[in-house]
């Protein structure tokens, strides 16, 4: 079966493959996130490609004893750091639980290499059940972590999640489709547009983030960094900031007290380790744990890109007792030197009386009081 343009796919795949790794080796390098790095590097060894981009071109051969073993260890590992890189940016971290699934995950994968290599399996699709299940499950749950926790959704950054995810549905399907003669070029086809779907997703997440929040009919704040001792105060200096569009909310506020004072154009990030991901759409409201220091930076840099420029933080003892004081005061000043850089205001509320004499000092050099 001919599908038209289906002599294109292979050039297609080639070239997304290398975007992909570019895109989110650019992105590991930007943010310093671990997430990040396993992902790129699994795009890598996906782009290098070895037995049709290297090996085949200069005429190497693989014994084809050994082929069998040498076609699914790429699935193993290409799988492995993906839901490795998916854990660190789903939790910013990847605790006891996750190294026991990815543990468990590597021996399986080790004992069935083994298996290939005798005469268990009877068939082609028996030997591809783990590796398909490795690949196509890796991608499909790294894209349902991008669009719940990372990724915009409704904009064209959405391509990135959703193309990983369909590719990874087609990957499941392989150890069944992938013999069946009239599905076979179909599959390839479908193969190459996801991956390029993909590709394009995360080229826009990467160099060329969302439109800007709309802040017309508003008058801003004033600009800079400033300290206040509670919310009233700075309502009463600077206006009310929450029902301001371009305003980003760091807060440990009731929910159903929140809702009710927020600009539609707000965008609120929730510090709470009872719940994660999007909890509203209008205005958007997202739960995120306080120990994802890292990807909180991440976000609120994205939402600075976007043309937020207001950022109001009350809820720094929440972190600084997560985190520890030098942690915390790291994630706000790294804070500062972003909301500065762009020209806009950080607006920080803190009862000084939880922090030492060296802490406040800290605080106070960094932060103007407004009289």
């Amino acid at each position: 079966m001919s599908i038209p343009g289906s002599y294109l796919i292979p050039y297609l795949n080639f070239i997304s493959r290398w975007v992909l790794f570019i895109a989110v080796a650019y992105k590991a390098y930007q943010t310093r996130d671990k997430g990040w790095v396993l992902i790129s590097t699994a795009f890598f060894i996906d782009a290098l490609g070895i037995e049709d981009y290297i090996l085949n071109p200069l005429g190497v051969h693989i014994n084809q004893q050994a082929y069998v073993i040498a076609a699914k260890i790429p699935n193993f590992f290409f799988g492995i750091l993906l839901i490795w890189g998916a854990f660190h940016l789903r939790y910013g971290k990847t605790d006891f639980r996750h190294t026991v699934y990815i543990s468990v995950l590597a021996v399986a994968s080790y004992i069935w290499l083994f298996l290939l290599a005798t005469d268990v399996f009877k068939s082609p699709t028996q030997e591809s059940i783990l590796p398909s299940l490795v690949l196509g499950g890796s991608l499909v749950y790294l894209g349902w972590v991008l669009d719940h926790y990372v990724i915009s959704r409704g904009t064209p950054e959405a391509m990135f999640p959703w193309g990983l995810i369909l590719l990874g549905v087609l990957n499941l399907t392989y150890p069944v489709t992938r013999f069946i003669d009239w599905f076979a070029p179909i599959g390839f086809f479908l193969g190459g547009i996801f991956r390029l779907m993909a590709a394009i997703g995360a080229v826009k997440f990467v160099f060329y983030p969302v439109t800007p929040v709309s802040t017309e009919g508003e008058i801003p704040p004033k600009r800079g960094v400033f300290l206040f001792r509670s919310r009233e105060e700075a309502f009463r200096k600077l206006g009310k900031l929450w029902s301001m569009p371009g305003t980003v909310v760091l807060t440990r506020e009731d929910l159903r007290t929140l809702k009710s004072s927020l600009n539609p154009e707000t965008l609120v990030f929730w510090v709470t380790r009872a719940k994660e991901g999007k909890l509203e759409e209008r205005p958007q409201v997202y739960a995120i744990s306080p120990t994802k220091i890292e990807i909180l930076t991440d976000l609120i840099a994205r939402a600075l890109a976007q043309g937020y420029r207001t950022i109001y933080v009350e809820a720094f003892e929440y972190l600084m007792l997560e985190n520890g004081f030098e942690n915390a005061v790291k994630f706000l000043l790294n804070l500062k030197d972003r909301v500065v850089s762009e020209g806009g205001t950080l607006v920080l509320v803190i009862n000084l009386e939880v922090l030492n004499e060296k802490q406040r000092r800290i605080i106070e050099r960094e932060f103007e009081e407004l009289s």
